[in-house]
């Protein structure tokens, strides 16, 4: 981002504060009514000072993040104050902004019928701020306020096995019953709990899986960010192969580099952690798993998304593969699958995807399934189905950026298959 294109971000991110701050200082204000003018006058001092201070911090911590290219683990804790701040505070503004809309209407109404009245009058006939929609409002937002105080601390490490059993007319009967373990979007580099870490690994492993497949997004930026959990990793096992792919992040893209060659180094030796953690990482191509004499496909491609880093040749990955052949892809990128995969000639019945996280924040319940994550993303999470082909979206193991999940926990998927 150049210099015009900071100051412009810089500039819009201090007026949108700017305007939280204030709208929510009135909802304040109107519970601080009835202390005395001393106490009002040190609570308004200590609003303004703890909200101008969270904002100066804000700034900066966007400004490094600007300057060094990268989200690094400090600049993470800052942001979990901001979103933590900045969602709570938006949930007051949205009541306040409901009552002021009505008061807005009320007073149209008292003006109109009062049109003749004198002046002095008129002046009065603007409502007041209710107390009681003020202390609706602060009420409602705690709600996600304690959301992200438990996601920022509990929630991110909030581990969760989620089974899906997908039936297939076509699938050779030597796999029915087939299982895959699916992880996605480790970010190792977001990790600070090692031990939290190590429940959700047990949990994968204990899956005790026919098949293990990785989709992408081992690190944040640098192949040495796995390095702690290298071992701990390459014990999750399966009876026929560990498999994995790459994500947008792995390639290093997102932090500036000395030289080309040290990007390369890096992009080199993120395929060795593949190599040693026992993936078999595949980029643009295509594997035989063989059960009992009879075999699927397994087919990997490197990044492919909308908006994102688009490598990944599919093309490439199907060469040798035969239409009538029980296919099985890993595509980082869900949009790959939107885009291109579900329409290809040669039927994939099956795409693992990750690479959303849920966007980290959400609801998800049997009545309600809402993340802002879908407002970028036509399927961000779960399942979907067209045509007699799936796609599969994993939530994510680790997290990034927000260094907290709220609602979209991390996940662990087990995928069984059978013939319809």
């Amino acid at each position: 981002m150049n210099k015009l294109g900071t100051f412009v971000f810089l500039l819009v991110l201090f007026l949108l504060l700017l305007f939280l701050n204030w709208y929510v200082y009135q909802g304040v204000k109107t519970l601080l009514a009835q202390l005395s003018s001393n106490q009002r006058w040190w609570a308004v001092l200590a609003y303004w000072l703890t909200m101008s201070g969270i904002s100066i911090w804000v700034m900066l911590t966007f400004l490094t993040i600007i300057r060094e290219g990268r989200i690094s683990p400090g600049s993470q804790q800052r942001l979990n104050l901001f979103l933590t701040v900045t969602v709570t505070q938006l949930t007051i503004v949205l009541f306040l902004l409901g009552e002021d809309i009505f008061r807005g209407i009320e007073t149209v109404y008292n003006y109109f019928h009062s049109f003749h009245a004198k002046t002095s009058e008129n002046l009065s006939m603007i409502p007041g701020r209710r107390k009681f929609v003020s202390q609706v409002a602060l009420g409602i937002a705690a709600i996600p306020f304690a959301g992200f105080v438990y996601g920022i601390f509990k929630g991110k490490y909030h581990f969760r096995v989620i089974r899906e059993t997908l039936y297939f007319e076509d699938l050779p009967e030597a796999f029915d019953g087939f299982t895959i373990t699916q992880l996605s979007d480790i970010h190792a580099g977001s990790f600070t709990d090692f031990e939290a870490v190590q429940r959700g690994i047990d949990l994968a492993k204990n899956q005790n899986a026919d098949l293990f497949v990785f989709t992408g997004d081992l690190v944040n930026h640098k192949a040495e960010e796995v390095d702690p959990f290298l071992d701990r990793l390459s014990k999750i096992q399966a009876k026929f192969g560990q498999f994995s792919i790459l994500g947008n992040h792995d390639y290093g893209d997102y932090i500036s580099w000395p030289n080309k060659e040290a990007k390369e180094a890096n992009f080199n030796k993120l395929k060795q952690q593949h190599q040693r953690l026992g993936y078999q990482l595949l980029l643009d191509e295509s594997t035989v798993v063989e059960k009992d004499g009879q075999k699927i496909r397994l087919i990997g491609v490197e990044n492919w998304g909308v908006g994102f880093h688009a490598k990944g040749d599919l093309e490439k990955a199907l060469q040798g593969v035969e239409n009538d052949e029980f296919k099985i892809l890993l595509s980082h990128d869900p949009s790959h699958w939107d885009e291109k995969v579900k329409k290809h000639p040669k039927k994939i019945h099956l795409t693992l995807s990750g690479h959303t996280h849920g966007m980290q924040f959400g609801i998800e319940t049997p009545v309600i399934k809402w993340s802002p994550a879908q407002y970028r993303y036509p399927n961000w999470a779960g399942l979907a189905k067209e045509a007699g082909r799936y796609l599969y979206v994993n939530r994510g193991f680790g997290f990034h950026a927000f260094s907290g999940r709220v609602g979209i926990w991390p996940e662990i998927t087990v995928l069984t298959l059978r013939k319809a």
